[in-house]
């Protein structure tokens, strides 16, 4: 069960508290699926919502593939992600309270198929980005000592 991770979203590590993680497959075209592995996608402003019982990716972009002719397809196009339904139910209520949202983590390849890790995020304030990054520097400075005194 190899994984090879194609992205991993770093923003969503900075702008949220991630609570929760699932794992979604993804519905693709054939030129979204080439453009992904040649790691032509961009999850900057993208979200996942429910609607209707089905959870969506929105706002994604996937490159139109280079070799593509009149197959490529729409780069923001919305996409449908592949869950079980009681995690879509659980989800749905999830999110339904105040300052809770989805994003996806990270883009990876398992088994031969794309997959994605969906975090149940809540937003972080201002002061608390501030502390995570003086926390990572704390941490970095701390390891740095560590190395020196060996």
């Amino acid at each position: 069960m190899a994984e090879k991770e194609i992205l991993v979203n770093r923003s969503a590590y900075h702008d949220y508290f991630i609570l929760d993680k699932y794992e979604a497959g993804i519905v693709l075209k054939g030129t979204e699926v080439k453009s992904i592995l040649a790691g032509k996608i961009q999850l900057k402003d993208s979200y996942v919502a429910i609607k209707d019982g089905e959870a969506w990716l929105i706002n994604a972009h996937i490159s139109p593939y280079q070799h593509g002719n009149r197959h490529n397809h729409d780069p923001l196009r919305d996409r449908k992600l592949l869950l079980h339904k009681r995690e879509i139910s659980r989800l749905q209520k999830e999110t339904s309270q105040k300052g809770m949202t989805l994003v996806v983590t990270r883009v990876y390849l398992k088994n031969g198929r794309i997959k994605l890790e969906i975090g149940l995020a809540k937003g972080k304030k201002l002061y608390d980005k501030r502390e995570t990054l003086k926390r990572k520097d704390l941490e970095k400075e701390i390891k740095k000592q560590m190395k020196f005194t060996r």
